[in-house]
């Protein structure tokens, strides 16, 4: 379980705080000129285009890439931020190769040193925060040197072109994929009875009875690498009150304002999200995350041997 995470209209209306608005009604008889119609209006449209620039990425379609899953909710679920910035990955692969490509490879997927693509200290980087420092300092015991006389300009340039590297590789829309049925089905069954964990959630005679039929063998292996949302039966929710009352159940409906649920007896119950109410609904993807960073090359490719059987 987790607690959900704000909806568009709070996001727009913290957002809308930044625009300094301030509205005090005892202003208007000391301060009557303050809220002029002229102001109001510009106030007025300051808030829409803040709620439209909200809305609107939501409603387009999800982008191509990842099997066609790559859109903001892929984002959303591997933690990641905004794309990397296109010009300053360019101007970072300027200085990555003569600094850093003799070892790591000129598109950083490893020679003498390791490959930076899959490197978890890359992966888990956001803004340069994991990646400058080391840049900076160095591993003088490892072999790699300091870049100490970089600008942050160019160290945030390399760390944008790492970014990028790990997008594009990412992405399977940038590249005709060929046939990824190279494991052992066998191996990837007792992966996911075992050290998976796959079975604790899902079922070859259930929900994925005959999902090979309807999903190509690379777009198997991307929904359980990036999965999404999905759909299926209703996610639950446990909310909290101020009273100290708990009640669980399965959602409804759900929005910024309200949640809905049906509880263990089958009773609708509906809340108001004011304050002292908790809210925490279940997360599906948890152990899917999970297993990004515990995965092995052979683990990806024997489970996706084994899921193509399930016909």
């Amino acid at each position: 379980m987790r607690v959900l995470k704000e909806g568009w209209i709070a996001g727009a209306l913290r957002k809308t705080l930044s625009l300094n608005i301030r509205w005090n009604p005892a202003d208007l008889k000391s301060k009557p000129g303050r809220y002029s119609l002229k102001r109001t209006m510009k106030t007025l449209c300051a808030v829409s285009a803040v709620l439209l620039a909200t809305i609107l990425p939501a409603q387009e379609p999800p982008a191509g890439g990842r099997g066609g899953r790559g859109g903001p909710a892929l984002r959303e679920f591997l933690g990641l931020g905004p794309p990397p910035d296109a010009e300053a990955a360019e101007r970072g692969a300027r200085l990555y190769s003569p600094n850093c490509g003799f070892c790591h490879g000129e598109k950083a997927n490893g020679a003498s040193g390791p490959d930076l693509v899959r490197s978890p200290l890359v992966l888990h980087d956001e803004k340069g925060e994991l990646i400058v420092p080391l840049l900076r300092e160095g591993r003088p015991d490892k072999g790699m040197p300091a870049f100490a006389a970089m600008t942050p300009a160019q160290l945030s340039d390399i760390v944008q072109f790492l970014h990028m590297r790990v997008e594009l590789t990412a992405n399977r829309g940038t590249y005709k994929t060929l046939n990824i049925v190279t494991g052992d089905a066998k191996k990837g069954e007792q992966f996911f009875n075992g050290a998976g964990g796959c079975v604790g959630c899902h079922s070859p005679a259930g929900d994925l009875a005959r999902i090979a039929t309807r999903y190509p063998p690379d777009q198997l292996q991307n929904r359980f690498l990036w999965p999404g949302g999905g759909r299926g039966a209703p996610r639950k929710v446990k909310v909290s009150l101020s009273s100290g009352e708990t009640v669980s159940g399965a959602i409804t409906r759900i929005d910024d304002f309200t949640i809905e649920l049906n509880d263990a007896s089958g009773a609708h119950r509906s809340f108001d999200r004011g304050d002292g109410v908790k809210v925490e609904v279940e997360d599906r993807l948890t152990a899917h995350r999970a297993l990004l960073d515990k995965y092995s090359d052979a683990d990806i490719h024997n489970l996706t041997a084994y899921l193509v059987t399930l016909k």
